[in-house]
């Protein structure tokens, strides 16, 4: 356990996304099974332990901390882990000489895996009696399930290729057949066992993606050899299905990065029961064949159960443009135009219900796009794809056979309204940030949020945010301090839907701080009215 905590605080310092792999590739190095695949799932996310453990840690805190300073030091903390950690009474002095040994990180695994209820407060203070400072901040980490280290499960992927000079793809094809601590694929990296067959199973295959197009990617870009499609605002899926003698019809719904999404969208799942593919495709959410904002999609991810009400009021809808697998035939190695009409052939006679496919959308001339791209905003279009025709289908990013063309930002100036304390390094900085827009009032105009953000600006500039923020807070909320309206931000964002959560009755979609206007007075700030005719189909 203690290695693990060495290792879960040096990722958290340590944003260069090599450094990380390095890191990682050290640890598996030296930290022997079960506990390196404990560790792995434990930065995944992958770790089966699902624990009503926080009232049981505060109860144990209340026992051995005044309430009053716990509360005081987690809202200046901003982090329970860290707290906790900070706080929990180290070993009486008469105690040193027989202080027992750290926990092993399966050793904790084990425990709370088949740990009940009543159970949990006993084990919780016997651990963190164990443990130092550093062992029990990572501790309470691991029972929250999220570390926010920074590590992905793409990331962790490449590590383990990297650790073992292996290709990344080989590691995806097999890893949602496996299970933590996977025993089976360390094995094979260690040169000891073949590597894992998925079998039957449907696994998630490592997706093809799109570079961003730049001007200098036009020089040389031949029409003739493209095909255009529309980029909708949708998230990116990949649909697995088999069918088996031994385990019957199976069906799996994967995002981009490879996480299981099945149990939001169990009609989706259904609609490919019995076909033996695995598909690309974007899922939307549609009402007589117009797309929803994204934000109804919203609405359905990351649900762990939806009900009949919610797949009627956001029906799920994909929409298909590639094919991997199809029976027992591998189709990545085509190229795109036989994996087009192969996949045409197939939805013609499947015709899965709540599918269609992605429109090819003609063009002979760079022109005949830039008249097509200016018009996707006003169609609820995200932009623009371009793929060769020639292009067999490949993991990662290769550079000149996808692009996508994305339309442009929006931006607009908002008033600073609150900030949040951060996470991680930035626990010590007001770092998160809720902004607003002018609204006419009756006597005088209010400010009502429309966005959050927490990126867009260098540490430099937290630092004189933060600075700015406690200079010229009104009221305190525990970790959130309300400002006065006196600073702007210039913020980006790809969309603006309606949304009953905010005041304001508007959202922005993926806002971020494109810069600091301390040079315009907050008074002349956009108002709700700017903001609401951004939004698709306002007249």
């Amino acid at each position: 356990m203690d290695r693990f905590a060495a290792l879960l605080d040096r990722l958290v310092l340590t944003p260069q996304r090599n450094r990380k792999i390095a890191l990682l590739s050290a640890y598996l190095s030296a930290t022997p099974d079960p506990d390196r695949g404990w560790a792995i799932a434990t930065l995944t996310d992958g770790l089966p332990l699902r624990l009503s453990w926080r009232r049981a840690l505060l109860d144990l805190m209340a026992e051995r901390v005044d309430p009053h300073l716990y509360k005081l030091s987690r809202d200046y903390i901003g982090d329970t882990a860290e707290t906790v950690a900070l706080l929990w009474p180290e070993p009486a002095a008469t105690d040193l000489a027989h202080t027992p040994t750290p926990p092993r990180l399966a050793e904790v695994v084990e425990a709370f895996r088949t740990a009940t209820r009543g159970q949990l407060p006993g084990l919780i203070a016997s651990h963190l009696d164990r443990l130092d400072a550093n062992g029990r901040w990572a501790f309470i980490k691991l029972l929250g399930g999220a570390p926010r280290a920074g590590v992905s499960a793409r990331l962790a992927k490449v590590a383990l290729a990297e650790w073992k000079n292996r290709d990344s793809s080989e590691i995806e094809e097999v890893w949602h057949a496996l299970e933590p601590p996977y025993a089976e694929l360390f094995a094979w990296l260690d040169g000891d066992a073949p590597r894992p067959d998925p079998g039957a199973k449907p696994v998630f295959r490592p997706v093809m993606l799109a570079h961003p197009i730049e001007e200098a990617d036009w020089v040389g870009f031949d029409p003739a050899a493209h095909v255009a499609e529309w980029k909708w605002d949708g998230i990116r899926i990949q649909i697995s299905a088999h069918a088996s003698p031994a385990r019957g019809p199976e069906v799996r719904l994967f995002s981009r990065a490879g996480d299981d999404i099945s149990r939001a969208f169990p009609e989706v799942c259904s609609a490919f029961m019995h076909e033996r593919i695995v598909a690309d495709g974007e899922l939307l959410i549609v009402r007589d064949s117009i797309v929803a904002p994204f934000n109804d999609l919203q609405q359905r991810l990351n649900r762990k159960v939806v009900t009949p009400k919610i797949m009627a009021a956001f029906p799920a809808h994909v929409r298909l443009y590639d094919l991997l697998l199809v029976g027992d035939d591998d189709l990545r190695g085509l190229p795109f135009e036989t994996r087009r009409a192969k996949l045409e052939a197939w939805h013609q006679a499947a015709r899965p219900r709540g599918t269609d496919l992605s429109e090819l959308v003609s063009f002979a001339a760079r022109e005949d796009l830039d008249r097509i791209w200016g018009g996707t905003r006003a169609s609820a279009i995200e932009g623009l794809m371009l793929k060769r025709r020639d292009s067999p289908y490949v993991a990662g990013r290769v550079k000149g056979l996808w692009w996508k063309w994305k339309r442009s930002a929006l931006t607009l100036d908002c008033v600073l309204m609150y900030a949040q304390r951060g996470s991680g390094k930035r626990s010590s900085f007001y770092s998160d940030y809720t902004f607003g827009v002018w609204k006419p009032g009756a006597t005088a105009a209010e400010l009502v949020p429309v966005g959050k953000a927490y990126s867009g600006f260098t540490d430099a500039e937290l630092k004189d945010l933060d600075r700015w923020i406690r200079a010229n807070t009104t009221e305190r909320f525990g970790p959130v301090r309300a400002v006065k309206p006196g600073l702007v931000f210039e913020v980006a964002f790809d969309a603006v839907h309606r949304s009953a959560r905010h005041k304001s009755g508007v959202a922005m979609r993926f806002p971020r701080i494109h810069r600091i206007r301390w040079d315009k007075p907050a008074t002349e700030a956009d108002t709700l009215a700017t903001v609401e005719a951004l939004i698709v189909g306002a007249s």
